[in-house]
């Protein structure tokens, strides 16, 4: 890993004392007006922030009137609902999400792939009941760490040497963490989340003015595309159908209405026997009956080409 600029955010530019308060001067909202921030929110990301949210939106939302030099969240309000204000909506909901991840979270799934699926879809490959290709979609993948982490199990298990082609499509709708996940530098603190043989064969070691960082080697890098998406929107994906969608603690934010949506929209993406990935608090039996459940937080899309994944 070569020496250059650490990845981070440029610094704030300071401000005469007596132009801008550094700390919120009484960054307070009205029930008025917090109703008009939930209903702009909803209509851009499905997300439905609760009544009880109204701190943590004025904590979430400081740091960007500071930047914009705007002194009440009824002045910001009317500037990002204009119509031409879409860059300033992303900023807005870039500081509200929460994106929190790591290496190998939720590892029984990843046990799963390594265990199940991918010596399945190897022995398949062999026999000529499916070819060598595999596409993967890491929904809401914040900074990179779970499809990187999908990305080393993939090369591991089903080698290019050996004729695969695999592409990940690692999606989020906050451009921040897409830009962090892109440049694929993590602390080396997070060495402890990855196995071993995976550490030493997909990570690089900083040294000098990057030491205490690691980097994704170029060849996992290469497997992943990263783009801004949103998955309240019904979206086709170019790179449908799937082979697996990873769409793991995402859908707790959305309300029924939104939940539903996205389902069904991430259903359709899937091939027939394709596996859908979801988090531990997020249960999809009751809304739909295109899937079925393999485990707790694993389901199968129901087709007739190939034998259901057990």
């Amino acid at each position: 890993m070569s020496a250059g600029s650490a990845p981070g955010q440029s610094p704030v530019a300071p401000r005469d004392s007596d132009s801008f308060l550094e700390q919120p001067p009484q960054l307070s909202i009205s029930p008025a007006l917090f109703q008009k921030f939930q209903k702009l929110i909803y209509a851009e990301t499905g997300i439905w922030l609760g009544n009880s949210k109204t701190a943590l939106l004025c904590g979430r939302l400081f740091r960007r009137l500071r930047e914009l030099e705007i002194a009440s969240l009824k002045e910001y309000f009317e500037r990002v609902s204009q119509p031409e204000q879409e860059e300033e909506r992303a900023r807005m909901i870039d500081a509200i999400t929460t994106n929190e991840t790591r290496f190998f979270r939720e590892p029984r799934q990843f046990e799963f792939l390594g265990e199940t699926v991918f010596p399945r879809w190897r022995s398949e490959a062999e026999s000529g009941v499916r070819p060598k290709r595999l596409r993967i979609w890491s929904a809401g993948c914040s900074s990179g760490e779970e499809p990187y982490t999908l990305a080393m199990l993939a090369a591991a298990h089903l080698p290019q040497e050996d004729g695969w082609d695999i592409r990940l499509l690692a999606t989020d709708i906050s451009n921040r963490v897409l830009e962090k996940a892109g440049k694929g530098i993590y602390s080396i603190a997070r060495s402890s989340e990855l196995p071993e043989p995976m550490l030493h064969r997909f990570m690089l070691r900083g040294t000098g003015e990057r030491e205490g960082e690691m980097k994704v080697k170029n060849e996992i890098q290469r497997m992943v595309e990263f783009r801004r998406s949103n998955l309240n929107q019904e979206i086709n994906v170019p790179e449908a159908p799937f082979d697996a969608i990873f769409c793991r603690n995402v859908l707790i934010y959305f309300d029924p209405a939104s939940k539903q949506r996205v389902v069904t929209n991430l259903v359709r993406q899937l091939i027939p026997n394709g596996l859908l990935f979801v988090g531990h608090a997020e249960n999809l039996t009751s809304m739909t009956n295109e899937l079925s459940s393999l485990e707790s937080t694993i389901y199968c899309k129901p087709g007739n080409n190939r034998n259901e994944m057990r």
